[in-house]
């Protein structure tokens, strides 16, 4: 009982590590985001790609309303998987630290900059008695330079840099996927095509334009842009991933 009663202290107390040297809140923030739908990025020569998958959980909810993809500066974008009100706090410090650059430096911040200004923001919440780990994951990606970057955020607060990478549910399959056919070769296009068939294969190969959001941060603009359905939609058809519909009425 003695045992069990210690594992449960450890088990509550967010600033009290394990005997084996764990926080198990982060685990359970990491469980959390596991639980979020599926969030892809791929850096490419071209530029950055961010796709997610956003379907709904019911026909009735309007899919405009489902906040994964954001702009955070001109030349950044983030997706997120894990608990949306989390990620939108994140979404806002983020923001409001690129404001904070350009107004204190004159200049754009860097991606790995702000990466590591969320990351730093997320530990707190690691060490703060009365608070709890945000469960959600970014995916930060963005042009730094004339060259693309491509980050994760974890709940411990730790950033990693990556070529291409998955964040929530499916992440196994997905990444597996990923490192089978990521080129760094590849231009936008490539790595769009990528992210989709990535998407796809943790959905039977269907997917619909209005279930998918896509985003591109590009070297020659850096510009973040927000691809629409019609384009996604187009994208979907070349790689035989549009999700077929029946149209076909009963018989009487």
């Amino acid at each position: 009982m003695q045992g069990q009663a210690q594992q449960q202290a450890y088990d509550r107390g967010i600033t009290i590590f394990s005997p084996d040297g764990r926080l198990y809140q982060v685990e359970y923030a990491r469980e959390a985001v596991k639980r979020g739908s599926a969030s892809i990025g791929v850096r490419t020569e071209g530029g950055v790609v961010l796709a997610v998958d956003k379907h709904t959980r019911s026909p009735l909810m309007e899919q405009t309303s489902v906040e994964k993809l954001h702009k955070t500066d001109d030349h950044i974008g983030i997706a997120s998987a894990g608990h949306v009100a989390d990620a939108r706090q994140l979404i806002d410090f983020a923001r409001r630290q690129s404001q904070i650059n350009r107004l204190r430096y004159g200049e754009p911040i860097g991606v790995e900059t702000l990466t590591k200004e969320v990351t730093d923001h997320i530990q707190q919440y690691t060490q703060v008695g009365g608070a709890r780990p945000f469960g959600v994951a970014l995916i930060i990606g963005g042009i730094e330079k004339g060259e693309p970057r491509l980050y994760e955020t974890d709940p411990s607060g730790t950033p990693y840099e990556w070529k291409a990478l998955a964040v929530g549910a499916d992440r196994g399959e997905i990444q597996d996927y990923l490192e089978s056919n990521y080129s760094e070769e590849m231009d936008l296009d490539g790595g769009i095509d990528l992210a989709l068939s990535a998407l796809g294969t943790v959905n039977d190969d269907q997917l619909s334009a209005g279930g998918v959001g896509l985003a591109t941060v590009d070297v020659e603009t850096e510009q973040f842009r927000m691809l629409d359905d019609d384009e996604v939609e187009g994208y979907l058809d070349e790689l035989d991933l549009l999700e077929s519909e029946d149209d076909e009425e009963p018989e009487e």
